[in-house]
């Protein structure tokens, strides 16, 4: 079709006016479940310490009606265990005229990268405390750094891989968990194992914690024991199951959850949240810096560590192949 001679077509103009949306989409994940799920402290030492303790497993005790020579018994005294706080910043430094123009999609360019950098910390932190990781005291040239979950769990520990071991057997955070020189398929007998361990161990933990990969093969398993489930309901489509959110098993009820910015894919924790806190030094605060020209600058700032009230309260299953 041929267009008439002198029709004014968008090619050749030059005042068309942007199409800018005014709105930003972002995606990224946010969730941070391990995170989320611990209790909140205060403390107010870069080292900060608490107890456990245990009672001894039943034994025969039996005593001679009458019997005078009554020792003492012997003392099992509590453990005394600690932490280091790290300390997570991001500076946010902005030009004069930057914070002064108009964007679109969001107001003040400063404020916008604050509350953005504010999520990526929280992501930061979920990272960090799913790390296997042991504490580190620092010094005037190292970073302190918080002892991360798997340091913490050295009794109810089970790897489907080949050379792997816990952290140390006391469950200190002071040694990392040794990874196995090869991953193995994630078997129910092996989730199975975990929570017997736990159970056994006197924990009652009823999450599952566990990336993507890992959650979508714990499907699996219940699929290869069973047909995938359709349902109907009256004029509505069919649909499949082909997820299990929840675990049932001879020790307790588990929720399974997938958890997007955990450290890796390998590894399957079993926690009971009950036992597990963050001790904030210095909460998420906003510092003002100092003004050395035309620029705002303020860095975000956050000194914490990770609490385990009690690490046979949880178990892991390590080394899993994704």
């Amino acid at each position: 079709m041929a267009i008439a001679t002198n029709t004014s077509l968008t090619f050749s103009s030059v005042a068309i006016r942007e199409q800018l949306s005014d709105v930003i989409y972002n995606i990224a994940p946010m969730d941070t479940p391990f995170m989320s799920g611990c209790s909140k402290q205060t403390v107010d030492n870069t080292f900060f310490e608490w107890q456990t303790d245990t009672i001894t497993a039943g034994a025969a005790n039996r005593k001679i009606e009458g019997d005078d020579s009554i020792a003492a018994t012997a003392r099992v005294l509590p453990t005394r265990l600690g932490n280091y706080t790290q300390i997570s910043q991001y500076v946010n430094l902005t030009s004069g005229t930057d914070d002064a123009v108009n964007y679109a999609g969001h107001g003040k360019h400063q404020a916008y990268q604050l509350a953005k950098n504010g999520k990526r910390m929280k992501r930061d932190m979920e990272y960090m405390l799913t790390y296997n990781t042991a504490r580190v005291a620092g010094d005037s040239t190292t970073a302190r750094a918080t002892a991360g979950l798997q340091s913490w769990l050295g009794t109810n520990y089970q790897s489907v891989g080949s050379g792997g071991s816990p952290a140390a057997s006391s469950g200190n955070g002071t040694d990392a968990m040794g990874d196995a020189s090869s991953t193995g398929s994630i078997t129910e007998a092996g989730i199975k194992a975990v929570i017997k361990d736990c159970y056994e161990a006197g924990g009652n933990p009823d999450l599952i914690l566990c990336k993507p990969t890992i959650k979508q093969a714990i499907s699996d398993l219940a699929q290869s024991v069973s047909e995938l489930r359709t349902s109907t309901k009256g004029d509505a489509p069919a649909h499949v199951v082909a997820a299990v959110d929840v675990y049932v098993s001879d020790f307790g009820t588990f929720k399974i959850q997938a958890d997007r910015n955990a450290w890796r894919d390998r590894d399957v924790f079993f926690l009971d949240m009950d036992f597990w806190a963050i001790a904030w030094l210095r909460p998420f605060q906003t510092v003002e810096l100092a003004k050395t020209g035309d620029a705002h600058k303020q860095m975000l700032l956050a000194e914490y560590g990770l609490v385990s009230k009690n690490e046979k309260s949880s178990g892991i299953l390590a080394d899993c192949a994704a």
